[in-house]
């Protein structure tokens, strides 16, 4: 088996993905096994300012420290469960040290196999705003549809007030599900969660649409490359080209 470097960068989504992982394995290979998995997470306050500034190339730095430190753990490949930090990992730049899964490719992925064909995207602003999601969807005849600005603005919010900091609220859930419902109302028939937190608020059960769980759906995809049932990805940052760049996930 492959050992799988987790490239953190908010602790929350990072937790859910590794205790996923961890879980996949109990229910694939038996009680208490997996394959070896090491996470790196160097505190996104270091990181903050340049996001807020819109400066990508310095978070990408820190990011590849974080791969660097994994590679030297042994780690065979990584994933990073922050669907914001593939903004910055897709800045120029030498090769990372490792190869890796890219989470959108993962998630398209899925909204394809599902038969979707318009998806709601609710993540970070950053996230919302760039064209990372809406070309790995358009990549496979999918429309995307990002809520509008007053909902953005409501998502975004409550991910850095409360879902980063591990806080998860009945009200800020009803907020989740009305945002949800307008997407609906647009056609769409499925959302993203691609803010790696928004798993832990909004359930299956309570959204009005099928969800794509960015997070588990990620260490999911982790868990098959590592137990060597598809083929290590070949994407070492940059920008993210399908076919090219994927592993073997279909």
């Amino acid at each position: 088996m492959r050992h799988l470097g987790i490239l953190a960068h908010s602790a929350e989504g990072a937790a859910l993905c590794f205790r996923t992982f961890c879980q996949e394995g109990f229910r694939e290979l038996g009680p208490d096994d997996h394959p070896d998995v090491t996470l790196d997470l160097i505190a996104l306050a270091r990181s903050m300012p340049a996001w807020d500034a819109g400066d990508h190339d310095p978070i990408r730095a820190t990011l590849n420290e974080s791969v660097r430190r994994l590679a030297a753990a042994g780690a065979d490949f990584f994933v990073c469960p922050d669907n914001t930090a593939h903004l910055a990992l897709e800045r120029p730049g030498g090769d990372l040290p490792l190869p890796g899964l890219h989470i959108a490719d993962v998630v398209a992925g899925q909204a394809a196999r599902d038969g979707r064909t318009r998806v709601g995207v609710l993540g970070t602003r950053y996230t919302m705003d760039g064209e990372v999601y809406p070309r790995e969807l358009a990549a496979r005849g999918i429309a995307a549809e990002i809520p509008g600005a007053e909902d953005r603005e409501t998502v975004n919010r409550i991910i850095f007030d409360e879902l980063v900091n591990g806080v998860f609220t009945d009200e800020s859930r009803r907020a989740y599900v009305q945002i949800i419902e307008r997407l609906a109302q647009r056609g769409c028939d499925a959302v993203a969660l691609v803010c790696t937190e928004i798993p832990l608020l909004v359930t299956p059960g309570v959204s009005p649409l099928p969800t794509l769980d960015s997070t588990r759906l990620l260490a999911r995809a982790a868990f098959e490359v590592a137990a060597a049932r598809r083929t290590l990805p070949t994407w070492r940052g940059g920008h993210f080209n399908q076919g090219r760049n994927g592993a073997d996930l279909g």
